[in-house]
């Protein structure tokens, strides 16, 4: 299992009419240089605040019998 989530059509539509228009691919590419313009202090104080939106961690024992990737 890959993690990754199956878009329904009507998500794929919107992915590429996002793509398609200038304006909201300038959006997204400004929110990108924004988010990567932080320090690591930042990113900690960000993780540091939000974590009990979190809630609490569970440990999970996954015993690995075939180590092929």
């Amino acid at each position: 299992m890959s993690g990754l989530k199956i878009l329904t059509e009507e998500q794929r539509r919107e992915m590429l009419h996002d793509a398609r228009d200038a304006a909201r691919r300038a959006a997204f590419a400004a929110a990108q240089r924004l988010s990567q313009e932080g320090s690591i202090d930042d990113y900690i104080d960000f993780l540091s605040e939000n974590m009990d939106l979190v809630g609490p961690s569970q440990l999970r024992v996954h015993v690995t019998v075939n180590f092929r990737l």
